[in-house]
């Protein structure tokens, strides 16, 4: 199965029917297929050869899904890239993952011109600069003969996540990864239909709205997609678009109750909202629902790596709102010893999970250009999420903690170590821990507890601007706290439980201090 069949197979069944919308520009499946299948053509007469990357630099625009669609259909392998990413780090994934060819767009170019191992087939959405190849033109020009790839070739997508060690590592996803979770599981899970309007409000390039996207291709609904989220241009477009279904981190659920609270009525379109990210809070849910009882709401737990894990259905909601729901079906998980062995019931353990062969049903096929992250992430074909949890006697699971010490803030992924790498940078700072505390508005926020060279000052201001400068904004600390000295264990490692907990009592006032 390929994704273009099912694009092709919506286009040829209802050819005039929307297929997204955004910021004014909408498209039809029978237009997506088309241009997409043109721009194939176009990268394949520009030398673009199976197997080869094509990195996506573009904000939230229809041309997006055009761009994907099309290096997909001339056999590469696309990567999204995150436009609030940094310049070192769009240069980190550029020299590991080495594309071919990068489709651009104004916003994106400044980043480009300052960050290294940019391609150099360059394509732009807006007006080319001088060396860059204008997007519509090679749409235009290029002929619409679907490319003849091998059918064994399957590698669609080169999902860069932070790791422990701070490092990207490029999880390598495929048509089949993708298929499986979009048509199948979210198609049944929660009713999918061509008549859906589905909303998506974060970036495109981050997995939880290009889901929604691939939603869109297999299952043949519609794609609303804002540039940007705002609350109450959140609650104009599904009154005027007839939005059913959105997806949402928590963050944007606790933003955009007020609105609902304010005027449910404007809601009456939406019949399911699904929630992935960090814990969905209980009481969020209760306002949702008692503004909105008819929502269908579903929350699951899942991963660029692995797919959707679990999933927790409207009616489970309060009764098991603490867990993250029940194992899909045809997924299996097992909770393992630090040695890999199961451990006995009700206890916790390293969640791992297995979906048949690695890249055939929803485990990923491998970490790109790393087969050392490769072997040290499977084990017999079982992935090994990082994150700790227990089972419930009624198969309900739960998670415990972060065996990969993660901060979830506004459902993206933050790794501690690479908030403490950064840090590290600055000569003033002797050690550093990060942890995640709770946030009101994201759920949770980066925490940074540091230990100051002797002799040395530094602000609470100074880390935070450092911070901003070597990574992505979103990453950088919210608090930052000097410490003495940091807990450690009789082996030297720090204990952060300690530091949670310090926090937690001390209270959240972002802190300066001199050692």
């Amino acid at each position: 199965m390929k994704l273009a069949a099912f694009l092709a197979a919506h286009a040829l069944a209802s050819p005039g029917r929307e297929a997204i919308a955004c910021e004014g520009t909408r498209l039809t499946f029978g237009e997506i297929d088309e241009q997409s299948t043109r721009l194939a053509n176009g990268l394949v007469a520009r030398g673009i050869k199976v197997g080869d990357r094509v990195a996506i630099h573009l904000s939230n625009c229809a041309e997006f899904v055009v761009a994907f669609m099309g290096i997909v259909k001339a056999g590469a392998i696309g990567i999204t890239l995150n436009p609030k990413l940094s310049i070192s780090e769009v240069g980190y994934i550029f020299n590991d993952a080495s594309p071919k060819a990068v489709i651009l767009e104004y916003d994106t170019r400044e980043i480009l011109d300052k960050a290294s191992g940019v391609p150099p087939l360059r394509i732009s959405v807006d007006d080319p600069r001088e060396g860059e190849i204008a997007f519509f033109a090679l749409v235009s020009e290029s002929g619409t003969e679907l490319p003849e790839i091998p059918p064994e070739f399957d590698d669609c997508m080169i999902s860069y996540t932070s790791g422990t060690t701070g490092k990207p590592k490029g999880a390598v996803i495929t048509q089949s990864n993708y298929i499986t979770l979009a048509a199948y599981f979210n198609g049944v899970q929660w009713n999918l239909r061509p008549s859906d309007r589905i909303l998506a409000t974060t970036p495109l390039a981050h997995r939880s709205a290009f889901q929604r996207l691939l939603n869109m291709v297999c299952a043949g609904a519609s794609l609303v997609v804002m540039s940007r989220f705002e609350a109450k241009e959140v609650a104009r477009i599904i009154e005027t678009e007839g939005i059913t279904l959105m997806g949402m981190v928590p963050t944007v659920g606790r933003m955009l109750l007020p609105e609902i609270e304010a005027a449910p009525q404007r809601f009456r379109t939406l019949r399911a909202a699904v929630v992935t990210g960090e814990a969905f809070p209980v009481e969020v849910k209760r306002r949702l629902l008692a503004a909105l009882p008819n929502l269908e709401l579903h929350s699951f737990f899942a991963m660029t790596e692995a797919g959707a894990i679990t999933n927790l259905g409207p009616g489970e909601q309060f009764a098991k709102g603490e867990s993250v729901g029940r194992v899909n079906p045809g997924v299996e998980v097992k909770l393992a010893d630090d040695l890999g062995r199961r451990v006995a019931a009700g206890e916790t353990g390293e969640i791992l999970v297995r979906a048949g062969p690695p890249g055939s049903a929803l485990t990923m096929r491998a970490y790109f250009n790393n087969p050392k992250a490769t072997a040290e992430a499977f084990v017999d074909g079982w992935f090994k999420t990082g994150d700790l949890g227990r089972f419930d006697a009624e198969g309900y699971l739960y998670i415990v903690d972060r065996k990969k010490d993660m901060v979830l803030s506004g459902g993206y992924n933050i790794y501690s170590k690479e908030v403490e790498s950064a840090i590290l940078e600055l000569p003033e700072v002797q050690d550093v821990a990060v942890v995640g505390v709770p946030d009101d508005v994201y759920g949770e926020a980066v925490a940074a507890f540091i230990e100051i060279r002797p002799g040395h000052v530094l602000s609470a201001e100074q880390v935070i601007a450092h911070c901003r400068e070597r990574i992505s904004s979103y990453k950088k600390p919210k608090h930052v706290r000097f410490v003495p000295a940091l807990p450690r264990n009789s082996t030297g490692k720090v204990l952060k439980f300690r530091l949670r907990k310090d926090f937690a009592a001390i209270g959240n006032e972002t802190t300066a201090s001199e050692a």
